[in-house]
């Protein structure tokens, strides 16, 4: 019996980038941030950094609700490939393929980071707007 499971939760270091293969699957790519338990005392990150991939509705999720900085948690396994590189050197990679990834966090505006309609919006005593409201804003 062999086990092959990978649970992380770090944060996107970069947007998904999402693609559809021949066959019509989708794909997406990102890679996640996790932070050491222990920080180097030595000056190196710390965190550790992952590729991840994810395929078909959860590929679809990624790639329209998540971005860059998102607080998520990745249930995986690991997948090994090897491949050969345009200098002509064997190189191997190791990347997390992405079961289930869900946001742990609120997404962020494009002005600082307010939280959508709820808090700014009862702070200048206007309603939000429909497409604002955000059901999950403090009361």
């Amino acid at each position: 019996m062999s086990i092959n499971r990978v649970v992380l939760v770090g944060r996107l270091t970069r947007d998904p980038e999402l693609r559809t293969t021949t066959s019509g699957k989708s794909v997406a790519s990102f890679g996640i941030a996790v932070d050491k338990r222990i920080k180097p005392q030595d000056g190196s990150a710390t965190a550790d950094f992952f590729s991840v991939s994810a395929w078909g509705q959860t590929a679809e999720f990624v790639a329209n609700y998540l971005a860059k900085g998102r607080l998520v948690a990745v249930d995986g396994r690991l997948q090994s490939r090897k491949y050969t590189a345009q200098d002509g050197s064997n190189r191997e990679a190791i990347e997390i393929v992405a079961d289930n990834v869900q946001g742990l966090d609120r997404p962020r505006d494009d002005d600082g980071g307010a939280p959508r309609g709820g808090a700014a919006a009862r702070a200048t005593g206007a309603a939000p707007a429909a497409d604002e409201y955000d059901p999950f804003a403090d009361e």
